[in-house]
């Protein structure tokens, strides 16, 4: 049987020697059967993945069992959840009990690498600010997402999509160090390229700072071992052209709730058509082979995991509404991030900038 540990105790290392990623089982849509089976699909495709699971503990011990995953699962008694509706400043008051709460400081106490949620995603960042702050030198954390792409990777990354609505020249800079550093440990560019978006490519469009932010993403790239493309406009976030997009909260939220949106229209155009008629459902068998790899392709659950960039410690948010497969693609994201010890080298990422030269003004210190 997985270990129990109350939630008020310190929590208990899961198999020293593993990457050992912490979940919080009580945040998702679905329920805790959907998350364990998503843990589940994770474990018997990396047999060096260790779990730390947080929630009911009652809930979620036959549910371990039914998988037969108890070798690689410690489980965490954690009576209180937190549901999306709550707020943050209720969830800081009131959270400390919550599965949540318990799966970040897993990761503060060192007891994980790399904390996955499906919870709330304001009440997730503030629990993740408080209890592991912020990386020296990093003014504001950003939240990454993948994005579905023509690179062979199929992804690229863009940040930040939604953390904060706001981000001035010096944080652009360290969002592009910090996706510089995703883009390497997490995908394996070893010299990823950076875009910084824009209403145009030429570089006398945009609002002063993002102008500013130009000039000092070049002069880092050389020293921080990435290729600036320059400005990059929305219809290259897609594009096999760049493998990391830069951008300010607020814009990367609309353009990643735009996308999600039009993918789903797509989805549903494309199912109303080959639905029409007889032909039109004889044509769809057709083409099956070539529209299954198209699914696979713009699998949403595949790119499923926003990580939270810029703290002391790793936290990846899974879609609240992911299914076992989506939940699966966040912990194997999560994995591979521990593997990388992906945290650490992106402190050192951070603290590269710190004493770079101005666009101009001489000499400048990051924030």
């Amino acid at each position: 049987m997985p270990t129990d540990t109350h939630h008020s105790k310190e929590p208990e290392r899961a198999h020293p020697g593993r990457v050992t990623v912490s979940v919080d089982a009580m945040g998702s849509d679905k329920g805790p059967a959907t998350v364990v089976e998503g843990i589940a699909k994770s474990i018997r495709k990396n047999p060096d993945l260790a779990i730390l699971l947080h929630g009911r503990a009652d809930e979620l011990r036959p549910l371990i069992s039914k998988h037969g995953i108890e070798d690689a699962v410690t489980l965490h008694d954690a009576e209180d959840i937190v549901t999306m509706d709550q707020k943050p400043s209720h969830v800081m008051r009131h959270g400390k009990g919550t599965s949540m709460w318990s799966c970040i400081d897993s990761v503060r106490a060192g007891d994980a690498q790399v904390a996955v949620s499906c919870g709330n995603t304001g009440a997730l960042m503030a629990v993740s600010m408080v209890r592991l702050r912020k990386l020296e030198g990093v003014n504001r954390p950003a939240i990454a997402c993948l994005w579905p792409s023509r690179n062979p990777s199929g992804f690229n990354v863009m940040l930040d999509v939604g953390a904060d609505i706001r981000a001035d020249e010096d944080d652009l800079l360290q969002f592009a160090l910090m996706g510089a550093s995703y883009a390497r440990n997490g995908m394996g560019l070893a010299r990823p390229r950076i875009g910084l978006l824009n209403v145009g490519t030429e570089e006398h469009k945009g609002r002063a700072e993002l102008k500013v932010a130009h000039d000092l993403i070049a002069h880092n790239a050389p020293k921080a071992d990435f290729e600036f493309v320059g400005f990059v406009e929305g219809g290259d976030i897609p594009s096999d052209r760049v493998d990391v997009i830069v951008t300010d909260g607020f814009t990367g939220n609309v353009a990643l709730k735009t996308g999600e949106g039009t993918a789903q229209l797509i989805r549903d155009l494309m199912r109303e058509a080959f639905n029409h008629s007889i032909l039109s459902k004889f044509a769809a068998v057709l083409a099956l082979g070539s529209l299954k790899r198209l699914q696979k392709r713009i699998d949403p659950r595949r790119a499923n995991g926003g990580v939270f960039l810029g703290l002391n410690g790793t936290v990846i948010k899974s879609h609240g509404s992911a299914d076992a497969t989506g939940v699966s693609a966040a912990v194997k994201l999560a994995y591979e991030l521990g593997l990388s010890n992906f945290n650490e080298r992106l402190a050192a990422r951070v603290a590269s900038a710190e004493g770079f030269d101005g666009a101009g003004d001489g000499e400048r210190t990051a924030s």
